[in-house]
């Protein structure tokens, strides 16, 4: 499974879970760190002013107590998710859709290989695709 945050430029960080690990509150919590992390390296200009928004879904380990007290202690502006919105949701229209295409069909021989291909497709969004999906 690959986790990944963007803003209108680009992708600014993205992992790829290990084998068999689920996205629990645990797992965001450290994701969401290394992101911060990612965020003051790359925009530091965003991290400083706290200019920057994270947008994310409903999903229970997204709105988990020790979440929402992380966020909170890092100041991070949050979009709320309206409930079975699709609207408010640009990665199920971007993301997945955009992603997977390249992909379809292919036979890969090794999980490296499938890593090194969505990577390059995810590299290769370009900005009007990522600004087109809130355009919408």
């Amino acid at each position: 499974m690959l986790t990944a945050f963007f803003y209108c430029r680009g992708v600014v960080h993205y992992e790829f879970l290990p084998t068999s690990q689920a996205v629990n509150k645990g797992y965001y919590l450290s994701d969401l760190s290394r992101l911060l992390e990612a965020i003051g390296r790359q925009r530091p200009e965003m991290w400083q002013e706290n200019s920057w928004v994270l947008h994310y879904d409903n999903e229970p380990s997204h709105s988990a107590i020790i979440i929402r007290e992380f966020l909170n202690k890092y100041s991070t502006n949050t979009v709320p998710h309206a409930p079975y919105s699709p609207d408010m949701a640009p990665c199920d229209f971007l993301w997945f859709t955009r992603l997977k295409l390249p992909l379809r069909g292919r036979r890969f021989e090794s999980i490296s290989s499938i890593k090194e291909n969505s990577l390059r497709t995810l590299k290769g969004f370009h900005i009007n695709d990522i600004m087109a999906c809130f355009d919408d």
